[in-house]
């Protein structure tokens, strides 16, 4: 850290629990200042001499024995009061970065210029602060932090703008060059690690990572960070990347030191307008800070209720790069108290991500396993609707659903959760699958399912009773043989293996074995189908619709048969 001395005369200041202050001294003190709470008991000459402040103050006061001078308002308080005072007496004065500023400021609240005397206090902090704090990156930032108490007298003499210039100068200097020390203590960026400079055709990892200057900014104000930030931003001399890592660690570290106590609905100002703040800072560049980190601050918005504007502002930079999104990171929690999380704000996400002109069809595809992904985590909170359910399942795009298990099982979840559902909604609800894009296993499980309406059940049967036939057509080796199979409810015989497949002819063909419960239910629909003129809930199968071609028989033992 840097220093200078000033002065040369021991420290004569003494004091006592009173909080009075006097100079050791044969002269008997002849004027009283009032520094706030501390009475100083000093010598005019030596004062005067150096404040032109105090000469004024001397010539209005009235009294003639004793002069009593009151100050109530200088900058740095007691303590830059009377490090001016003690440069006035010649004592020596030890000036650095964390008292500079004050001392700067209380010499010019005291007039203590060129004019009166030369080589003054005020001139000598001047030459001090240009050719050594200012030119040192530790330094500037203390001196920085100290200033947050010193306003507006530290803005008015351009401490704040000098400090801001240096810092965003040296964080803008080659990694190279720097050789000054720093705090480090997080990983480096990916890009840095998966590419190690070279020299010479060897390579050689990077010394200085590139957001090496953001720790040593952690303990500073906001407003102080975003002056730094925009400094940074003007000289165009840095990446987005780096710049939006930078935001985040900040971000991160201070919502954790202004957090201490869990974060309530509605928080602090102090907290609203730093969330705020660091939405603007965003980069503009897509991909320059993390979905995760959007989405964070996303979810800390909404517990503080942070202004319209900011949340568009998030929400079309989270839409923009949705595919680097995690389901954990999309449980938002709800602002009103009745539901768990903000479904709202997804489906204004994905809608987003839908406008985007820069989503790709790979990014498209991923969007749509983690709508999928997403919808089956919250599917079973209670108070989630199944309007806005199924309106985020019909966001995504038939097309960009190769297989749709996931849904499925998202569905199975929201018929679990919500077993009050009537026939109308559950069967909206299944309307969203397509039963041919199931798995084979997902349509075992789908048949085992007595959560499922008839109808589902029926074409799930269907779907499988189409797969067993066109695997049994290509076992045929092309021969032109039609292929039938029965649908039992028992069990397969004992030739068949565990897995369910029955070996017919030396070829294996896998078997439909159906809940007995599903079967029944099944059998009395067709009953009464012929004498309610087909009005059961599975009287537009595509198996039942034609009995003639296909019949359901419950005999004891399974069997394909191949003519």
């Amino acid at each position: 850290m840097k220093f200078m001395k000033l002065g040369s005369k021991p420290d004569s200041f003494q004091g006592d629990e009173k909080d009075q202050r006097f100079v050791a001294s044969e002269l008997a003190a002849d004027i009283i200042v009032h520094v706030g709470e501390v009475k100083f008991h000093l010598h005019k000459f030596p004062l005067l001499s150096k404040s032109y402040l105090l000469q004024k103050l001397l010539m209005a006061s009235n009294d003639d024995k004793v002069d009593e001078i009151c100050i109530t308002d200088i900058p740095g308080g007691a303590t830059a009061f009377e490090t001016c005072a003690k440069f006035c007496y010649g004592m020596t004065v030890t000036l650095n970065a964390h008292n500079v500023a004050a001392t700067r400021c209380a010499a010019e609240y005291l007039e203590m210029h060129e004019t009166v005397e030369k080589g003054n206090l005020a001139y000598k902090i001047e030459v001090f602060l240009r050719t050594s704090i200012f030119r040192s990156w530790k330094d500037s930032i203390i001196v920085l932090h100290t200033t947050r108490s010193l306003l507006p007298w530290a803005e008015d003499l351009e401490l704040i703008t000098h400090c801001i210039d240096s810092i965003a100068s040296n964080a803008c200097v080659d990694t190279s060059k720097v050789e000054w020390s720093y705090t480090y203590n997080r990983k480096q960026l990916l890009s840095e690690v998966l590419n190690p400079r070279q020299w010479n055709g060897v390579r050689k990892q990077n010394q200085v990572p590139k957001d090496w200057w953001v720790e040593d900014l952690f303990e500073l104000q906001v407003h102080f960070f975003k002056k730094i930030i925009l400094a940074i931003s003007a000289r165009d001399r840095m990446s987005s990347q780096v710049i939006g890592a930078a935001l985040e660690a900040y971000t991160c570290h201070r919502l954790s030191s202004l957090g201490r106590e869990p974060m309530r609905k509605g928080g602090d100002s102090m907290t609203t307008s730093f969330v705020e703040t660091v939405i603007s800072l965003l980069p503009l560049e897509k991909g320059s800070v993390s979905s995760k980190f959007l989405l964070r601050l996303l979810k800390v918005g909404n517990l503080l209720s942070i202004g319209e504007t900011g949340k568009k502002e998030l929400t079309k930079r989270i839409g923009r790069q949705l595919e680097d999104a995690s389901v954990r990171d999309l449980l938002i929690p709800a602002s009103a108290e009745s539901a768990m999380y903000d479904i709202d704000m997804i489906l204004s996400l994905v809608e987003e991500f839908n406008c985007s002109a820069l989503a790709s069809g790979n990014s498209r595809t991923v969007v749509a396993k983690l709508v999928d992904g997403y919808l089956l985590e919250v599917a079973q909170d209670p108070n989630l609707p199944l309007s806005k359910f199924v309106d985020l399942a019909e966001l995504v795009p038939n097309e960009l659903r190769p297989l749709h298990d996931q849904l499925y099982h998202a569905i199975d979840a929201y018929l679990e959760g919500h077993p009050a559902l009537g026939k109308r909604e559950r069967k909206r609800l299944c309307g969203l699958l397509n039963c041919k894009k199931l798995s084979v296993d997902a349509c075992a499980h789908a048949l085992q399912n007595e959560r499922l309406p008839l109808r589902m059940v029926v074409q799930i049967m269907y779907v499988e009773h189409m797969r067993v036939s066109i695997s049994m057509a290509s076992c045929q080796g092309g021969c032109s043989r039609s292929a039938m199979a029965t649908v039992t409810q028992d069990a397969p015989v004992d030739s068949s293996g565990d897995d369910g497949r029955s070996i017919n002819n030396g070829k294996t063909t896998r078997g439909m074995v159906l809940p007995k419960k599903i079967l029944k239910k099944l059998l009395s629909s067709t009953g009464q189908s012929g004498e309610n003129n087909g009005s059961s809930d599975a009287s537009g199968s595509p198996i039942l619709a034609n009995p003639e071609k296909q019949k359901l028989t419950p005999p004891r033992k399974a069997r394909h048969s191949v003519s």
